[in-house]
């Protein structure tokens, strides 16, 4: 994890936590160009890494109403952002749900290139391997797969199911087989042992600026969203003794309940979700 604080990446980050204004408000380029400056990013990797958001359709030019400009986010953009929020915030999660949804792909041989983006965004989106050809994942990410794979026009190629695992093997011991649950658990404690020290500090008696809670919470927000694409839901009881995911998350939400108010604050804008 030690690398994924790039320029995009922390861009998105901000939008996601303070980007979206009901009105659709766009954020002045100049106060991205503040605001990832006290995360270490300097003005001309800012404009690179918002042009190719932009090129990718996430990122549309707009005046703020001073007349400044700016950038808004897409309804793609928000689409995916709302997505996110249901992995990413315990709180906007719906009721889980049983069983499984799997996706069996065909991609004709003339367009093989659409297969490799196929099995990509489905391991983008947290989708283990139960077989070739067959990806499988928790029934609760059926509605963001079926958006994700109408946004990129890879609808027609794909068949989705949900159903359970009958056997032969043991659950548990097929979800071993579909996820690389030693891999994840690894995500999780890299972001423990980064993050973990942060909270101790801010449950301590020190006092910390609003630049200090931005800084943090925005870090701590970019380190966190991949976690639930990597661990897509896996059901407690079919997990590993131990299993530091839960850990972690408490360790996300004390961050992000002490910090999205002061960090508000720091950004002039509407705080994130709750």
């Amino acid at each position: 994890m030690a690398d994924q604080h790039t320029p995009r990446s922390l861009i998105v980050s901000l939008y996601g936590a303070h980007g979206r204004d009901p009105g659709g408000e766009p954020l002045p380029v100049a106060e991205l160009i503040r605001l990832l400056a006290v995360l270490g990013v300097d003005a001309p990797s800012v404009r690179s890494s918002v042009s190719r958001l932009k090129r990718r359709g996430l990122l549309v030019p707009r005046r703020t109403a001073d007349g400044a400009a700016g950038y808004a986010l897409s309804e793609e953009a928000r689409q995916l952002l709302d997505d996110g929020d249901r992995r990413i915030y315990p709180d906007a999660r719906g009721a889980a749900e049983p069983g499984w949804v799997l996706a069996v792909f065909s991609v004709p041989e003339a367009e093989r290139h659409k297969r490799h983006l196929l099995r990509s965004r489905l391991g983008r989106l947290g989708f283990g391997t139960a077989a070739p050809g067959v990806w499988i994942a928790p029934a609760a990410l059926y509605e963001e797969t079926r958006h994700t794979l109408r946004r990129l026009q890879l609808d027609p190629y794909v068949d989705l199911f949900r159903g359970e695992h009958l056997g032969f093997t043991a659950t548990a011991e097929a979800v071993g087989r579909w996820w690389d649950l030693g891999a994840i658990a690894k995500l999780y404690e890299e972001f423990l042992d980064r993050h973990e020290p942060v909270l101790r500090a801010w449950s301590g008696p020190e006092s910390h600026s609003d630049e200090d809670a931005y800084r943090a919470h925005l870090l701590a927000l970019d380190s966190w969203r991949r976690l639930p694409y990597a661990d897509p839901g896996l059901p407690g009881d079919l997990l590993p003794a131990g299993w530091p995911g839960g850990r972690a998350a408490r360790v996300f939400a004390d961050l992000h309940a002490r910090l999205r108010e002061p960090a508000a604050r720091f950004t002039g804008r509407p705080a994130g979700r709750r």
